[in-house]
């Protein structure tokens, strides 16, 4: 027998450490090689590590919510015919001092069966799968399980009244993201007054002329297909800037995120290349990426590189909102809820329909009169969207 240190693995580019999402082997369990040992969280997705090898557990480093650096010893194992100690990724590690008491081995349950989805949502919400009693078929784990299992079990501190959360998984990370943005960034806003008339009467015969294998049209397919028109009068909207290195990186290409809201927190999948998409390209990729960002499956591509936002709350869209920029983008556009209001026109009133585009850019990079200027020329296409459909 000998002792083998398994360590934190390389998870993505660029990502130096990451935190330990759900644990599914304690000391003492037997497990047997590529069985999932833990779920590790990075900024873009969830990873499950795998055991390379067939050991007991001596000892697990860690607990949920920590981060581990990449290269740290994150799992001892016991393993037959091993002559030394060796690690995952090293062929001489140090050596570790020996567990105080060595633990009795037990044989491991077989890992839980479960959904990708459901396995995506037990990482966000902090609850180890083995622990969750599943009522599928051959003991699967299904979403109504997790409600479950969390109602009675993840009841938060309390004490005198006061409620204490601890803020792990996604949530800390959208924290973090949003604390960075906004310290970050000088954030200005621009408000500004639609009238959707003609896009929606436009929309609504689309929608009743399209095949049975074409989308249904919502508004930002629309907003998607501006944006691209806008893209060669405004290079530096659709763009990133690095504020270590002082580089703004304009593209060609137009990747658009979409601030989605899922179960367990606002996530934003990317709909890539939409210079390349029609109205309905864009319509079926924004569905897409949408529902895998819902149930958890989005990839770690799919979840990075956009170069602007969109962001909108639908019926709930309000009047006006300052939404947060998804750095390292220079602006987001947030469309609010349409409304139906009487506006003179012409010298009559007459009843239109109205929404609110709220927008905020970073002042480092645009200048309010050029934030003024692309949301009036955005606000020309939108209003006579026939010019969406000119070459």
């Amino acid at each position: 027998m000998g002792l083998y240190l398994f360590r934190l693995p390389d998870v993505g580019e660029g990502v130096a450490e990451a935190e330990i999402g759900a644990w599914y082997v304690k000391a003492g369990d037997v497990v047997q090689e590529d069985a999932p040992l833990v779920d590790m969280l990075t900024d873009k997705a969830s990873v499950e590590i795998t055991s390379p090898v067939t050991g007991t557990v001596l000892a697990i480093h860690g607990e949920t919510g920590d981060f581990a650096p990449v290269g740290s010893v994150l799992v001892e194992l016991d393993v037959a015919g091993y002559g030394e100690a060796a690690s995952a990724g090293a062929a001489k590690p140090e050596a570790l001092p020996e567990p105080a008491e060595k633990p009795v081995p037990t044989a491991s349950k077989p890992a839980p069966l479960a959904a990708p989805a459901t396995r995506h949502r037990a990482n966000e919400m902090g609850v180890p799968l083995s622990s969750v009693i599943g009522t599928g078929p051959e003991g699967r784990v299904l979403p109504e399980d997790l409600d479950a299992y969390a109602e009675p079990e993840i009841a938060p501190v309390t004490s005198d009244g006061v409620t204490e959360v601890r803020i792990v998984g996604l949530r800390r990370k959208i924290a973090e993201k949003m604390q960075a943005s906004k310290r970050n960034i000088p954030h200005f806003a621009y408000v500004e007054e639609f009238d959707m008339t003609n896009l929606e009467a436009l929309r609504k015969e689309l929608n009743e002329a399209r095949s049975a294998n074409q989308p249904k049209l919502t508004l930002l397919p629309f907003f998607m297909q501006a944006v691209v028109k806008l893209r060669p009068e405004f290079p530096n909207v659709n763009a990133r800037y690095d504020d270590e290195a002082g580089i703004l990186r304009t593209y060609d290409a137009v990747h658009i995120g979409i601030a989605t809201q899922t179960a367990n927190g606002l996530v934003v999948p990317v709909v890539r290349h939409i210079e390349s998409l029609d109205i309905w390209g864009c319509a079926r990729e924004l569905a897409r990426v949408t529902q895998a960002a819902r149930d958890g499956t989005a990839s770690r591509e799919t979840l990075s590189g956009s170069t602007i936002t969109l962001t909108s709350l639908g019926t709930l869209g309000g009047i006006a909102a300052t939404p947060v920029i998804n750095a390292p983008e220079v602006a987001i556009l947030g469309p609010n809820k349409l409304v139906e209001r009487p506006v003179v026109k012409d010298g009559q009133v007459v009843i239109r329909t109205l929404m609110n585009l709220s927008s905020s850019f970073d002042h480092r990079i645009i200048d309010g009169f050029d934030a003024a200027s692309y949301v009036q020329r955005l606000k020309r296409l939108i209003e006579k969207p026939a010019l969406l459909f000119i070459p």
